[in-house]
């Protein structure tokens, strides 16, 4: 018999990052009461990294579809792969030029420089790992795209990123 409900577990599980981040705050709270100046220092660098860290998870959750979606996604070595029940691909983050979210904000569709496309759907398993994936491109502002993933009434397509090559020749096209 478990100690904690699988509902209550699944709870903790979701938000342990903002969690972690909160109670190392509050370790720096109880350390600042020392007399010593270096360690009130000290006591304020944990706090700040403490939120910081609460910070980043709330943005993590934010990115965090509760229902599942079909198939599986991984992210290995700079490399999305997605294995769905119908169709399934492979992208490399380097390889990428654009990303936008469709299907009213239910899809994720990459496009690599070659014009391949990955569609994934944004609640597949394992597909909070793109969050860090998607951070590491260059000019991504984050909550733009945190914004369009939680808006109320999406539009049934947007585009998130373009790779700095591409946002040329679009504007050169115009």
């Amino acid at each position: 018999m478990p100690l904690i409900r699988p509902e209550l577990r699944a709870v903790l599980s979701r938000w342990s990052e903002v969690l972690t981040g909160l109670g190392v705050a509050l370790f720096g709270l109880w350390a600042l009461q020392a007399r010593d100046s270096f360690f009130q220092l000290l006591a304020v660098l944990v706090i700040l990294a403490g939120l910081g860290i609460a910070f980043i998870g709330w943005r993590r959750l934010r990115f965090q579809r509760v229902g599942t979606g079909p198939g599986i996604v991984q992210v290995v070595e700079g490399q999305i792969s997605y294995f769905g029940p119908d169709e399934g691909g492979f992208i490399a983050l380097n390889d990428l030029v654009e990303l936008h979210l469709i299907d009213a904000a239910q899809t994720w569709l990459m496009v690599a420089q070659d014009d391949t496309r990955l569609e994934i759907p944004v609640a597949a398993s394992g597909s909070d790992a793109l969050f860090d994936a998607f951070a590491t491109l260059p000019d991504l502002r984050m909550q733009a795209l945190l914004d369009a993933l939680n808006d109320p009434a999406p539009p049934h397509a947007r585009a998130i990123w373009l790779h700095p090559s591409r946002r040329n020749r679009h504007l050169q096209l115009r």
